[in-house]
């Protein structure tokens, strides 16, 4: 048996592109369309995943499923979460805040953060390697909502 991606309706192209590629820095590999299924399929890769990704040699992948028929989706927090490991989690916590993204449960210890995507898909962002030293703002940060 072999991973290989998981799949999360969205709702626009764009924005769910912004945030995926433009704030959490993954990268699109791949790209489907089907006219006859109404529906596009794009695929992601964490930046350190993209060249395995891209020659097929394999590396896992976030596919983006775009219905060309407008649907309403609910229910994100009954999906789970997707993981991410990151270089320094206070960086891109402040970062992805400087972008307007709510940290739904800051990284207090230096080691674990969730936000949610456009759609409300909740993602985990773990740092790699130990946890960083605690500091403010985020040992005193509240919780914000679910994930």
């Amino acid at each position: 048996m072999q991973y290989l991606h998981t799949m999360v309706r969205i709702s626009d192209v764009d924005e769910s592109l912004k945030f995926y590629c433009g704030l959490l820095g993954m990268v699109e590999v791949r790209r489907t369309e089907s006219e006859a299924g109404r529906f596009t399929n794009i695929f992601l890769a964490a930046a350190d995943d993209a060249g395995g990704a891209e020659s097929k040699s394999w590396s896992p992948t976030l596919e983006l499923t775009y219905n060309w028929d407008p649907e309403e989706y609910t229910g994100g927090r009954n999906f789970g979460h997707l993981a991410y490991q990151v270089d320094n989690i206070y960086e891109l916590c402040q970062s992805l805040m400087d972008a307007g993204v709510t940290i739904n449960r800051p990284p207090k210890e230096g080691r674990m953060a969730f936000i949610r995507s456009p759609d409300g898909v909740s993602i985990e962002l773990l740092q790699k390697g130990g946890a960083l030293e605690v500091a403010e703002p985020w040992a005193s940060m509240g919780n914000t909502g679910v994930w």
